[in-house]
């Protein structure tokens, strides 16, 4: 059996876990998110790999999420003559957007990004390479960016392009990804994630194109901008979820910022309701090694200790050589953490509440830290009241029970939320509460005598509606309303 983990994890899905053992090893070591990368691969390979996760996963019923994640703009430098050259400190070096692609050399290349030149002006840091590769901007025209490097070293095809401090005007979405919206919806996917957003506009926008599309899956805006921590709050409330993409925001904002910014988000992430993944370079060496650094445990426990709602493994997946061994491992570093103390302290809301599903959550959240309480059984139609009890610190399991697909699957990124099956609208209300703990019990979760916490809404089938909760022995004859 699964254990049974707060923490989520999510996983990138590639070459590594394409074979169907590989992949159902992956699931069974605590993977409930799979992240099909549209930055690389045509629609017809992704499609593949969601329909053999969903394949998988339903032959062992556990429920899973499939995230699409946009490629958005893309800010990079083009191809050398010869895949890659040395650049010295002290050397000048440009950036061409009028260069043929595939002839860059030792003093130039070209760029994908046609409007850094009027993006950047003397005096600028331009970081490439995740900031392995530093050139100081001396000037620019209508096509070119005259450089200076400051720090040298191998660069190779295609890689990334950021301005220390951010302010590159590139559009959160891009032509491909409003053709990739329509194919993410028509895959059903549960989320997507749209990359570089400045403002809670770009997500707007994003919503607009998805509901076009016919689909009502979660956005999630990757954080990887400095702008965007400008504009946090705004567009985390305009999210559904978000994700720390720490690669490109660290290259923005500077390593050193990184780890309190981290803090920052998962904190306004909390306070607006939102779940939050934190991602990049978690369990980095495992994608050529058998165990993680001990500097990467702290890293991912660190975050499950801050709170995160879900970790995630890129490359360690996609194209690693151990990846069940990762998943495996990032399990088993979660699971450690949410032993210590912090994973359990009350962290009730102290502002007022302004709806009643949220006051009901909060209230059993307090009646379960208070009392003796095995399990949280939450009858659900949209799943936000689970996500809101989620919001709240406790050891106690949230189950959320919803007959409706698309629900169960949000609420597998949730932390501490396990969904599970179950369709209440044929029930007689006499019997419900009792229908609902047998079904836990079917599933060796509950033994009789445990005391349970059950939450629903008086009109069953209805969004929106929890108002009631109830506190009931397993066991015990129980009335249904």
């Amino acid at each position: 059996m699964i254990p049974l983990r707060r923490t989520k994890i999510v996983v990138t899905l590639g070459p590594s876990i394409d074979d169907p053992l590989m992949l159902e090893r992956v699931i069974l070591d605590g993977a409930v998110v799979f992240r099909a990368n549209f930055s690389h691969g045509e629609i017809e390979m992704h499609e593949k790999r969601i329909n053999l996760v969903r394949e998988i996963a339903a032959k062992h019923q556990i429920t899973v999420a499939i995230l699409v994640d946009l490629q958005g703009p893309k800010i990079r430098i083009g191809r050398f003559a010869n895949k890659k050259i040395c650049l010295k400190e002290g050397q000048s070096f440009i950036l061409d957007t009028k260069l043929p692609d595939g002839s860059g050399n030792e003093e130039t290349v070209t760029l994908a990004y046609e409007n850094l030149p009027r993006d950047v002006k003397h005096g600028d840091v331009l970081l490439l390479d995740d900031g392995r590769i530093v050139l100081d901007v001396v000037k620019s025209d209508a096509s070119k960016v005259y450089c200076t490097v400051s720090v040298g070293g191998e660069l190779s095809n295609n890689k990334g392009i950021n301005r220390m401090g951010g302010g590159l005007s590139a559009a959160a979405l891009t032509d491909k990804d409003r053709a990739d919206i329509k194919e993410a919806v028509r895959l059903q996917a549960d989320y997507i994630a749209i990359s570089f957003p400045r403002h809670a506009d770009d997500v707007k926008e994003a919503r607009i194109l998805i509901k076009a599309a016919g689909g009502n899956p979660g956005i999630i805006s990757k954080i990887e901008r400095a702008e965007a921590i400008t504009n946090l709050s705004g567009i985390v409330q305009a999210s559904d979820a978000v994700m720390i993409a720490r690669g490109d925001l660290g290259v923005e904002i500077g390593d050193a910022e990184l780890p309190g910014v981290q803090k920052r988000i998962i904190k306004v992430s909390h306070h607006y309701n939102k779940p939050v993944i934190t991602a990049t370079q978690m369990l980095e060496t495992m994608t050529y090694n058998t165990i993680p650094t001990r500097a990467e445990v702290s890293d991912v426990a660190n975050a499950v200790l801050d709170g995160t709602d879900a970790v995630m493994l890129s490359g360690e997946t996609a194209v690693g050589l151990y990846p069940d061994k990762a998943v495996a491992a990032m399990s088993r570093i979660c699971l450690s953490a949410e032993k210590h103390r912090e994973t359990r302290v009350r962290r009730h809301k102290d502002y007022p509440l302004h709806h009643v599903d949220e006051s009901i959550a909060a209230a059993t959240m307090y009646i379960a830290n208070h009392l003796d309480i095995k399990a949280i059984i939450a009858l659900t139609e949209s799943g936000t009241t689970p996500l809101l009890m989620s919001r709240i610190n406790s050891s106690i399991p949230i189950y959320a029970l919803s007959r409706h697909q698309n629900t169960l699957c949000r609420m597998a990124l949730f932390r501490d939320v396990h969904p599970i099956p179950f369709d209440a609208t044929d029930i007689d209300r006499r019997t419900l509460n009792q229908a609902a703990i047998l079904t836990l019990q079917s599933r060796h979760i509950l033994d009789a005598g445990d005391l349970v916490i059950i939450t629903k809404g008086d009109l069953i089938g209805v969004h929106g509606r929890t108002n009631s909760l109830k506190i009931v022995t397993v066991g015990e004859a129980v009335a249904g309303g």
